[in-house]
């Protein structure tokens, strides 16, 4: 016969007590993130993005520290396979002569939640020596550098981190990918990108079995 004490209740209680108090705190973590993405107000200047970079004769380049960076080195993927050349450059690389990679040509992004990145204003001051017309910033703080430096910003908004100490980006990662998402979608269906240009790019693994078409070669998997 299986006994169990009212130590083992007790515990059990406070276990299941724990596990509800993690899922509940994953949740409100969720709906914060959820919430902030809702939140964008997609005016004019984010139309006025996409028709610039629609219209750029280079590459887009992108641009980011930290957190921020992975997303821009994400962005310019997804873009490449979205029929838009793009490039990251990383803000301390650029320094040590990647920055060689920019032409008079891109259009720069650049992307700072706080807008005061240091190694991120110093590359847009030097690209604009190299002949760079046109930087979009994408930022939250109502003032930082990054928007005097920017010809158009893309305004996160005002974002109240989910984080207990409430520092840990993770709204605001989340809002920042939902732009950079919404940015290459918009750009790939004006650009009329079909299937199969679309597996030319992207033409392996997954994606790039569901992308194939007769027209697109590729070897044969085992």
């Amino acid at each position: 016969m299986f006994i169990v004490s009212a130590r083992d209740t007790i515990g059990f209680k406070f276990i299941q007590g724990m596990l509800l108090d993690i899922k509940e705190r994953m949740q409100a973590v969720l709906q914060a993130e959820a919430a902030a993405i809702n939140a964008i107000e997609l005016d004019d200047t984010f139309v006025r993005a996409v028709e610039i970079m629609l219209a750029c004769k280079g590459k887009i380049v992108t641009t980011g520290m930290g957190k921020a960076g992975y997303l821009a080195h994400k962005f310019a993927a997804t873009l490449c396979s979205t029929a838009t050349p793009a490039v990251f450059i990383h803000p301390a690389e650029a320094a040590h002569g990647d920055l060689g990679l920019v032409a008079a040509n891109d259009v720069m992004l650049a992307f700072s939640t706080s807008g005061k990145s240091r190694e991120v204003i110093e590359i847009l001051e030097l690209s604009r020596h190299l002949g760079v017309e046109t930087v979009i910033g994408v930022t939250s703080h109502p003032e930082s550098d990054l928007r005097n430096l920017s010809d158009f910003v893309l305004d996160m908004g005002v974002i109240k981190e989910p984080c207990p100490l409430g520092l840990t980006p993770s709204a605001s990662m989340a809002v920042m990918q939902a732009i950079t998402d919404a940015i290459s979608l918009a750009l790939m269906e004006q650009k009329g990108v079909t299937k199969e240009e679309y597996g030319l790019r992207h033409h392996g693994g997954y994606l790039g079995r569901a992308a194939r078409t007769d027209n697109v070669p590729h070897r044969e998997e085992k």
